[in-house]
């Protein structure tokens, strides 16, 4: 039974030590996933960044930051260029932590007083009083689509929801950054690689 156990175990790690050389898919596709998103949220930001000053400064309907025109271009470059840095696989780590910083930004300053959910759902652990009221209007909405309007033809394409707009995407984003200022930006499949292997780093 021993040398069985034995025997597992050896062809086990002689299987992790083959993955190793495919342990840069994980970061890839978590920098393929990040990348895009980060480039559009900061293009709108940059394409209206006198509505986004606005949105930062203004203490009643905004954000009220200090420093707004400076926080809104930092937070609007910073998700930007992150975004294409993260596809190059170029700066990897050091891009992460200011981009963890704007995701914080969000969740706290955004998103916190909405609770956890992303899109209401009642039946959800982490569903708070809010969801719960929004869904009681979203049954209402959908009585008033179905007396009055094209409720099939509406709700062809998928089910109608209301946006809780939650800490949710805002954490899993700061949890997929996290990983990759740890892990880089991935064996072969990263400029961080190949600039790390012509100046004889260790990689």
């Amino acid at each position: 039974m021993t040398q069985l156990i034995q025997k597992i175990s050896g062809y086990y790690y002689c299987a992790l030590k083959a993955l190793r050389h495919a342990e840069g898919l994980g970061p890839l596709a978590l920098r393929l996933y990040l990348g895009p998103v980060f480039m559009y949220v900061g293009w709108k930001k940059i394409a209206s960044i006198e509505d986004t000053i606005a949105w930062f400064g203004n203490p009643d309907w905004g954000l009220g930051l200090p420093m707004p025109e400076l926080m809104g271009w930092l937070a609007a470059l910073t998700e930007f260029g992150g975004g294409i840095l993260l596809l190059a696989g170029l700066a990897t780590r050091l891009i992460s932590i200011p981009l963890m910083v704007t995701m914080l930004v969000a969740i706290f300053a955004v998103h916190w007083p909405n609770g956890w959910q992303a899109v209401g759902d009642p039946g959800f652990l982490y569903a708070n009083d809010r969801v719960v009221e929004g869904a009681e209007r979203l049954a209402q909405a959908k009585e008033i689509l179905r007396e009055h309007g094209s409720y099939d033809w509406l709700t062809a394409r998928g089910n109608l929801v209301i946006s809780n707009n939650g800490i949710e995407y805002g954490v899993t984003y700061f949890i997929m950054c996290l990983m990759l200022l740890f892990s880089g930006g991935g064996r072969y499949v990263s400029l961080d690689y190949w600039v790390a292997r012509q100046q004889g780093r260790d990689v």
